[in-house]
């Protein structure tokens, strides 16, 4: 090989290397796996456990986990909650940060049952919302947002389905999944949670998400 071609070689080489951490630096996660974009979050409005709208404007700008549950569950959402609870603890006095619990159960879940349920907690709205509304709406979010349905439900009628997860997903600034869906039930895995929610904290929004979201309804 010349002298030149070894010159280009190494000169495209380094010019290349320079982009990507350019890129890095100016977009805090780009090119990270660890922190790769799984999906967007669609448009949804709902009803929280003091009877207040809630939409996806409501979190627009802010840093937020997603599960479902439903009240009357003896099994493996009191853990889930109680693991939770630890998250919002945590972060409490962060104003950009919130958690959204779906039910899986509207028919029982009414706002008030999600009152109390949130009381027992100790959670207040708006850091930690109890969401009901439209079976058919919250079962969309599920599958379409958040990745979290499971994918049984989409071989029965609506009114047949019953969403039972342990998954918690996590949403950047712009309204994107990140990163992975995390095992609710494992420790290990809520306190990688935690460390992930304290650095997508600090990232900027990197997209303007309600002008994208008109494209995506279009």
């Amino acid at each position: 090989m010349s002298k030149k071609s070894i010159f280009y070689t190494v000169f495209f080489t380094l010019l290349t290397i320079g982009f990507y951490l350019g890129l890095k630096v100016i977009i805090p996660g780009y090119a990270d796996e660890r922190f790769q974009v799984l999906n967007t979050v669609r448009p949804f409005s709902f009803v929280n456990q003091d009877g207040k709208q809630v939409s996806e404007r409501d979190v627009e700008g802010k840093v937020y986990v997603a599960e479902y549950f439903f009240t009357t569950c003896n099994g493996i959402c009191p853990i889930l909650n109680n693991n939770m609870k630890r998250v919002y603890e945590k972060f409490k006095d962060e104003p950009d940060f919130v958690i959204l619990s779906h039910t899986c159960d509207p028919e029982t879940d009414s706002v008030a049952r999600l009152k109390v349920y949130a009381d027992s907690l100790g959670a207040q709205a708006p850091k930690w919302q109890f969401l009901t509304g439209r079976k058919d709406s919250l079962y969309q979010s599920a599958r379409v947002s958040y990745l979290l349905d499971d994918p049984n439900n989409n071989m029965q009628k609506m009114e047949d389905q019953f969403l039972h997860t342990q998954f918690f997903a996590l949403v950047d600034r712009s309204g994107q999944v990140r990163k992975k869906i995390y095992d609710g039930l494992k420790k290990n895995e809520i306190r990688e949670l935690e460390k992930d929610i304290a650095t997508l904290l600090k990232e900027p929004p990197t997209r303007k998400r309600f002008m994208n979201d008109l494209f995506i309804n279009n």
